[in-house]
């Protein structure tokens, strides 16, 4: 069976969908971002204010390039920004079944409102932010799947299930 991959914006659930799928199916769960940050030794805080977004980015296709020569069925949790790029969009299709899970602005900020490590949502109006983020991205994690599951107003239990009659 092919990897099962999650896109979607920050907070969307694909770490907890990850972690719920790795158990339910027995496969090892891959996080791109804690991949980068256990390679780096630093936050995706740390890197995106050390040496910026562009080179975090980089380090996004990297981490895709060698989870293609790894061996084995996983779970693959990618970075709200990962898809961004074509290649990147290449490469998660080449890796698996892509599955967008697509939240909401109003889901995104009751889920992130007290959060304070995510770099993108750092400023004077966090909320303007998600909602022109989700409009920007939202025609990139379309191309970048194969499956949309809406996740607002939805339990866990019900978005697993949704993701398990795809597969």
């Amino acid at each position: 069976m092919e990897n099962i991959i999650l896109i979607g914006f920050m907070g969307s659930g694909k770490t907890t969908i990850g972690l719920k799928l790795s158990y339910y199916l027995r496969c090892p769960v891959v996080d791109t971002d804690k991949e980068i940050e256990r390679e780096e030794k630093r936050t995706v805080s740390e890197i995106f204010a050390a040496d910026g977004e562009g080179y975090f980015r980089d380090k996004e296709t990297e981490c895709l390039k060698k989870l293609l020569k790894e061996p084995g069925r996983r779970i693959i949790s990618a970075g709200g920004g990962l898809p961004l790029r074509e290649q990147n969009r290449k490469l998660l299709h080449e890796l698996g079944r892509v599955f967008y899970l697509r939240a909401g602005a109003g889901t995104i900020w009751e889920r992130l409102k007290y959060d304070t490590t995510r770099p993108l949502l750092q400023g004077n109006d966090p909320q303007e932010r998600i909602r022109t983020l989700l409009a920007e991205r939202d025609a990139y994690y379309r191309d970048a799947a194969d499956v949309t599951v809406d996740v607002d107003n939805k339990e866990f239990e019900q978005i697993m299930d949704e993701i398990e009659k795809q597969l």
